[in-house]
C-alpha cells in the first residue's frame, strides 16, 4: 500500500470528503484545505507528493496557487479542476505546469486514476534522475575486450557517439553484448544526460507495443482512462534501444520509419504531431535480408536502420577476449557477493578457452556467476566450471541443466511453462536471474509469466 501524501484543495466540503474516502482507500494519506491560505500552510507543513487543486477558491485563484506550488516544489504534480471549463483555461493550466485538467463534476474513479498516473510519472522521473547521477559517477559503460574486432567497435562507437547520426543497427548473435554497446554509445554521446530507454520488441504483444512506443490519449481504447506518454516521448533528447527489431510487427514498422525520417509521431487516438529528438539504436540476431525477402520486414526501414551497422562478433570468433571478460566478471561478482576471489586456475582458463560458448558473453557471465557462488577457495578451479561446460558433441546442454524432455507427446507451451517455473525455483523467484538461466531478457520472462497467468 502506498503512503504518499495527497493535498486536496477545494472549498466544497462534500468534494473533499469524497476524495478523502476514495484516495484513503487506495492507501494515500489525504490532507485537506478549503482555501488558499490553508493550502499554503498545509504545503509548508508537510511534503506533498500530489495536489488536487480547485480553480476557484474563496480567497484567490487556483492558477496563482499553482504557480506558487510549482516554484516551491516543481516536481510535485498538480491536478487542476474547475466547473468553468474551456479550452483556453485548459491550455493555460498545462502551460503553468499542471499535470492535467479535469472538469467538474468529475468521475471519482477517473480522479483516482489520474492521481496514480501522476505519482507513477513522478517516480519514473526521479528514478531517471537517480540513474543519471549514478551514470555520472560510474562513467561510460565499459566494452570489455582486447581483440582487434572489439577495438574497432570501440573506435566506431566513439565516432558515432560524437556524430548526429540518429540511427544505429547492432547485429550479432544472442548474448554478444548488443545492449552493452547500445548503452556505451549513449554514455559516450552528448545525450548521456537524457534518458536511455530499452524495449524488447518480441516480448510485448503488438497492440501493447504500439502504446508503449507511441503512448495513447485518454479513450484511445477500452482501458485507456488516462493519457500516457510513450517511450519516444519520454526519451526526448536521449536514446531508445529497440532490441530484437527483427520481430517488430510489420504494421508498426511504417510508424517507426516516420519517427526516424520526420522525428514526429502521434499518440494512439491523438491528432497532434509530437516532435522528438532521439537516437534509435536497433538490435537483432535475425537475418534482416531474409526477412525483407519474405516480406516480414520493410525494405525502406531496413535501409534507414542500416545506415550505420555494427556487427558484434560471437565469442567463439574472439576467444582472446575471454580472459579480460572473466576478470571483469570476477570483479563484479566479488562486489556483488562480498567475496575475494583473486582469479582462476590455468586449467580452468584453458577449459573456458576451448568451450564454444553458443550463448556468447551472456553464457560466460552466467558460468562465472555460478562458479563464484559455488567456489570455496581464493581461486576458481575447473571443477567450479564443470557444470557450465558440460555439453554433448553437438554443443547442446548436457542432462541436468534446465531441460528434461519427455520421451513422447511433446507439448511446447507446457515445456516452456515448466522451464520458466524451474528457472524461478532455482533463482528463488528472482526474475532477472531466472531470465539469465534461460538466456532471456527480463521483459521476455515477464511476458511469459503474464501469458501463462503466473505474473506477480
Amino acid at each position: 500500500m502506498s503512503r504518499e501524501n495527497v493535498l486536496v484543495v477545494d472549498d466544497e466540503k462534500l468534494i473533499r470528503f469524497t476524495l478523502r474516502e476514495s484516495l484513503s482507500a487506495e492507501g494515500y494519506v489525504v490532507h485537506e484545505a478549503a482555501d488558499v491560505a490553508e493550502a499554503k500552510r498545509a504545503f509548508a507543513r508537510q511534503h506533498m507528493d500530489c495536489v488536487i487543486l480547485d480553480h476557484k477558491l474563496p480567497d484567490g485563484e487556483g492558477f496563482e496557487l499553482l504557480k506558487t506550488f510549482k516554484i516551491e516544489a516543481p516536481d510535485v504534480p498538480v491536478i487542476l479542476m474547475t466547473a468553468y471549463a474551456n479550452v483556453e483555461k485548459a491550455v493555460e493550466a498545462m502551460r503553468q505546469g499542471a499535470f492535467t485538467y479535469l472538469n467538474k463534476p468529475f468521475d471519482t474513479e477517473e480522479m483516482v486514476l489520474n492521481v496514480r498516473t501522476a505519482l507513477e510519472t513522478t517516480r519514473l522521473r526521479r528514478e531517471v534522475q537517480t540513474l543519471r547521477r549514478m551514470q555520472a559517477a560510474e562513467g561510460v559503460a565499459p566494452i570489455v575486450g582486447e581483440s582487434a574486432a572489439m577495438r574497432e567497435i570501440v573506435a566506431l562507437v566513439r565516432k558515432l557517439a560524437a556524430s548526429r547520426a540518429n540511427t544505429v543497427l547492432l547485429l550479432g548473435e544472442s548474448g554478444v553484448g548488443k545492449g552493452l554497446v547500445a548503452r556505451a554509445l549513449h554514455d559516450a554521446s552528448d545525450r548521456r544526460g537524457k534518458p536511455f530507454l530499452t524495449i524488447t520488441c518480441s516480448a510485448i504483444p503488438e497492440t501493447l507495443l504500439e502504446s508503449e512506443l507511441f503512448g495513447h490519449e485518454r479513450g484511445a481504447f477500452t482501458d485507456a482512462k488516462t493519457m500516457k506518454p510513450g517511450l519516444f516521448e519520454v526519451a526526448d533528447g536521449g536514446t531508445v534501444f529497440l532490441d530484437e527489431i527483427g520481430d517488430m510487427p510489420f504494421g508498426l514498422q511504417s510508424k517507426l520509419l516516420q519517427v526516424l525520417e520526420e522525428k514526429t509521431f502521434k499518440r494512439l487516438g491523438g491528432v497532434a504531431d509530437i516532435s522528438v529528438d532521439i537516437r534509435v539504436v536497433a538490435a537483432t540476431n535475425a537475418d534482416l535480408d531474409r526477412a525483407v525477402r519474405e516480406n516480414r520486414f520493410r525494405l525502406d526501414l531496413y535501409y534507414r536502420l542500416n545506415t550505420f551497422p555494427i556487427r558484434i562478433p560471437s565469442l567463439r570468433e574472439r576467444p582472446e577476449d575471454i580472459p579480460a571478460l572473466v576478470r571483469f566478471f570476477l570483479d563484479k561478482f566479488n562486489r556483488d557477493f562480498n567475496k575475494q576471489v583473486t582469479g582462476i586456475q590455468e586449467a580452468a582458463q584453458e577449459a573456458l578457452l576451448r568451450h564454444p560458448w553458443p550463448g556468447n558473453v551472456r553464457e560466460l557471465r552466467n558460468a562465472v556467476e555460478r562458479a563464484m557462488i559455488l567456489g570455496q577457495g581464493p581461486m576458481l578451479t575447473a571443477k567450479d566450471f564443470a557444470f557450465s561446460l558440460e555439453a554433448d558433441a553437438q554443443g547442446r546442454p548436457a542432462t541436468g541443466r534446465l531441460l528434461d524432455l519427455p520421451q513422447e507427446g511433446l507439448d511446447i507451451e507446457a515445456l516452456e511453462r515448466d522451464l520458466v517455473r524451474q528457472a524461478l525455483d532455482r533463482s528463488g523467484g528472482n526474475q532477472s536471474r531466472a531470465a539469465q538461466l534461460l538466456g532471456m531478457t527480463r521483459d521476455q520472462i515477464r511476458y511469459r509469466l503474464e501469458k501463462y497467468g503466473s505474473a506477480p
